[in-house]
């Protein structure tokens, strides 16, 4: 049971390993998308149907048919990973084994649906996958296997996710055999230790420059490629790909800009310089600040950045 990207790897390493049968695919339902209504997959349908696999997209999995669609399956175990919805207690005993859950941070800590962009947004140094042995509540199962990786000064929300899902393949596969072998030691979370990463909207892209340079750095690498750090300026949408930090203050408010030359664009914040050195208008592609400069040349010294369009 997945949805979407991140769950790919997990589904590639179960069909790929000889010893394991995977008898279905759940996923969330089709999206259809434009005036012409264009039917869309998740990524995890797309691997399903092209390995033949039985592909089903309840919009409520709780629904008396589905789990009389998996009591008829009768699986061994159930892996889930990213799927988008609950599961009720009749299917997480419905298996021989339970259901196991493949998550993308070190539980306890960083619960819910956006870890890895919370990761970096907090300054974490690490993170990693955790496979959990499912219980009612939100990712608060026993912790059965865990796998850690560095989080690097340059992660984006992007590099983390491709990251965690190559290390979750594996880990799953190892995972499996240690409990058909009776080798798991199941480690309960400390509830204490835990905190929730909720579901990211795309206004939390909207960037606030009273916080400090260093928090607003993080934000942008956080929110690529989705759903992208912006602000406004001259009445457009402006969204920022990369910046960095440099440290001192001017006496020009938060937002403004103190310098824009090919090298980046300066803009103060509540705390530090932000220099931004790849963005992009509303609509249109990525560019240097070279570049953008070349066909914006509003932006100067003195320009300020808004949390809305002016009027």
């Amino acid at each position: 049971m997945g949805t979407p990207d991140f769950a790919v790897a997990s589904l590639d390493a179960l069909i790929k390993n000889p010893f394991l049968n995977v008898v279905a695919v759940f996923t969330q339902p089709d999206k259809y998308r434009g005036r012409k209504a264009q039917v869309t997959y998740s990524p995890v349908k797309e691997k399903a149907i092209e390995f033949n696999i039985p592909v089903y997209t309840p919009v409520k999995i709780r629904e008396q048919e589905n789990i009389d669609i998996l009591k008829e399956i009768a699986p061994d175990i159930i892996v889930v990973a990213a799927f988008g919805q609950i599961l009720p207690k009749e299917i997480l005993e419905l298996p021989k084994y339970g259901c196991v859950n493949v998550h993308a941070s070190l539980l306890p800590k960083y619960r819910g649906a956006a870890p890895i962009q919370k990761v970096i947004l907090d300054g974490e140094k690490e993170t990693g996958v955790t496979i959990m042995q499912m219980a009612q509540g939100l990712d608060t199962g026993d912790m059965l296997a865990r796998v850690k990786t560095k989080i690097l000064p340059t992660d984006t929300g992007e590099s983390l996710h491709d990251r965690l899902a190559e290390l979750s393949g594996p880990l799953l596969i190892r995972t499996l055999d240690a409990i058909e072998a009776g080798e798991v030691h199941p480690e309960p979370q400390d509830d204490k230790k835990s905190c929730y990463a909720g579901m990211i909207h795309k206004e939390d892209g909207l960037l606030d420059f009273t916080e400090s340079a260093a928090a607003l750095e993080r934000m942008i690498r956080a929110y690529y490629p989705w759903p992208g750090a912006y602000t406004y300026v001259n009445g457009q949408q402006l969204i920022i790909i990369k910046a960095k930090i440099l440290p001192g203050n001017t006496i020009k408010k938060p937002g403004t800009v103190t310098s824009a030359t090919p090298e980046g664009i300066n803009i103060q914040t509540g705390d530090g310089i932000l220099t931004v050195t790849e963005l992009k208008l509303q609509g249109k592609k990525a560019m240097s600040v070279r570049d953008f400069l070349n066909g914006n040349r509003q932006i100067t010294n003195g320009t300020v950045f808004t949390p809305q369009p002016e009027m």
